[in-house]
């Protein structure tokens, strides 16, 4: 195996491949802390602060062929969160693999509306019901194609079949060939269980005129679950006042095959201020019907302040 030139972690030679040559090199740490106050009108359950904590360790190499290999490694509230390795073979496309906590295109991309701080259906009591349900899991693979058309970025994630769940496969495309405009798709089939298959379905648009971003998603959701099928549909605008101060508002809705089940509606206003490595977020929330259930109607509020090193 070629050893690694220069740039990454110290010991990264032994971190990603089979090798006993020690690879000098730098190593890249970052993180952030997030103080939160969140309270929900409908529910009173203790103290509403909390606190949460991200780090992550990073570096990189070239090989003599010119590929270049990566590795991270992820610690989320002092538990191992995430680690992967990538290897970029150039002209020939990425391939990833997550050894922990790695996920699809179909979770990354549940809900991408413009937005400031929080998306519209966040803080409440309660499950949401509508978001895609996408594959996760540990010792999975990504491959990202190079670009064959410009502006037009290819995906495809594959989750292995372990003792819980059947194996799944998703695709995702980003086409940003058009100033100012984002079109993106995600879906695939995800066997969650043994026994059960969903199938998703993303489309989404998010256009950028002057300071203000719109946007508008659906989500399909078709299971071999009896009744459980869902559209999902959310729409976003966010506005720039300034470098620092950004805006939006936003709403979704939740459509249930199980006609028994009430059409869930959400929206939101959020707002965010950025001041060098901290940032200051707030949020409130209002979901009608939570998971369909019509009796259940919740609203919410969080502030949040974000400090990154």
């Amino acid at each position: 195996m070629n050893n690694l030139k220069k740039v990454g972690l110290t010991a990264l030679g032994t971190a990603l491949i089979s090798s006993t040559a020690s690879v000098a090199g730098d190593m890249s740490v970052t993180g952030s802390a997030i103080i939160t106050f969140t309270g929900k009108d409908n529910t009173h359950s203790g103290n509403g602060w909390s606190m949460s904590d991200t780090m992550s360790f990073s570096g990189s190499g070239e090989l003599d062929n010119g590929w270049t290999v990566s590795y991270s490694h992820a610690i989320d509230n002092g538990t191992n969160d995430a680690n992967s390795i990538t290897v970029d073979m150039g002209d020939s496309g990425s391939l990833t693999f997550a050894g922990l906590g790695g996920s699809g295109p179909v979770e990354a991309n549940d809900d991408v509306m413009p937005t400031a701080n929080e998306e519209s259906w966040a803080t409440v009591a309660g499950t949401v019901s509508g978001l895609a349900d996408g594959s996760e899991g540990n010792n999975n693979f990504t491959y990202t194609l190079p670009e064959l058309v410009e502006g037009l970025a290819l995906e495809v994630f594959h989750q292995p079949a372990d003792a819980a769940q059947g194996s799944s496969i998703e695709y995702e495309a980003v086409y940003t060939g058009v100033e100012n405009l984002t079109i993106g798709y995600a879906g695939g089939d995800n066997e969650d269980t043994l026994t059960n298959t969903i199938e998703n379905t993303i489309l989404y648009a998010k256009y950028t005129m002057d300071s203000f971003t719109f946007g508008l998603q659906t989500n399909e959701e078709n299971e071999e679950t009896a009744l459980a099928d869902t559209d999902f549909t959310a729409w976003g605008i966010s506005y720039a006042v300034s470098d620092e101060l950004s805006v939006s508002i936003g709403g979704s809705e939740t459509e249930h095959e199980n006609t028994s089940l009430s059409d869930q509606e959400a929206q939101a206003v959020s707002f965010s201020y950025v001041s060098g490595g901290m940032t200051i977020g707030g949020s409130m929330h209002d979901v009608d019907n939570v998971g369909g259930s019509a009796s259940t109607n919740n609203s919410g509020y969080e502030l949040n302040v974000t400090f990154a090193f």
